[in-house]
C-alpha cells in the first residue's frame, strides 16, 4: 500500500481512448464506480478538461455531494480530480483526496491504474483507515471498467 494512498492496476483489452472516453464523461462514472457510493451528476454531462468542475451526488450512509476539479489532463493517458465536499464547513475539515487514472496503450489493450491519493487530504489521519476497503472498492471499479469495454 502507499504511505499516501492506494493504487490498483488492470490490463483492459479495449484501446486506451475508449478508457479515457469513459473516464472523462462524468455522467458515465456511476458506470464504474465499484464503491456503489455515486448516484449521480449535478449538471449533466459534459466531457471533462483541465479546470473543469463537477459535482457527484453521493450516499455512504447519508447523501452528501462532492465537487471535483479536474487537476492532471492528458488526453487517453492521464485523468486526475481532486474531490472536496459540497458544504464549505465540511471542505474546511475534509477533502482533497485524488483520484487519478493513468492509462498505458499495451498490445491488445490498456493497462489502466487508478490511485487514490490522499497527500492533499486536509486531515490524512482520518481516511487512513479507508485504504483496505477503498482497495476494494478500486479493484471492483476496475472490474466495472473492464466488463463495459472489453
Amino acid at each position: 500500500m502507499l504511505s499516501n494512498g492506494v493504487s490498483v492496476e488492470r490490463f483492459v483489452p479495449a484501446p486506451a481512448a475508449r478508457v479515457f472516453a469513459l473516464l472523462a464523461d462524468p455522467a458515465r462514472h456511476r458506470e464504474s464506480d465499484g464503491s456503489g457510493t455515486l448516484r449521480d451528476v449535478q449538471g449533466g454531462s459534459t466531457r471533462l478538461s483541465l479546470g473543469s468542475r463537477f459535482s457527484m451526488n453521493m450516499r455512504a450512509g447519508a447523501p452528501y455531494v462532492m465537487v471535483n476539479e479536474v487537476i492532471e489532463f492528458e488526453p487517453d493517458r492521464r485523468i486526475a480530480w481532486q474531490a472536496r465536499p459540497n458544504k464549505e464547513w465540511a471542505a474546511k475539515a475534509i477533502g482533497g483526496r485524488i483520484w487519478r487514472y493513468e492509462l498505458e496503450p499495451r498490445e491488445g489493450g490498456t493497462l489502466v491504474r487508478e490511485t487514490w491519493d490522499i497527500s492533499q487530504e486536509r486531515v490524512p489521519p482520518l481516511v487512513w483507515g479507508l485504504r483496505g476497503l477503498t482497495r476494494l472498492s478500486m479493484n471492483r471499479t476496475m472490474d466495472r471498467i473492464q466488463e463495459r469495454l472489453a
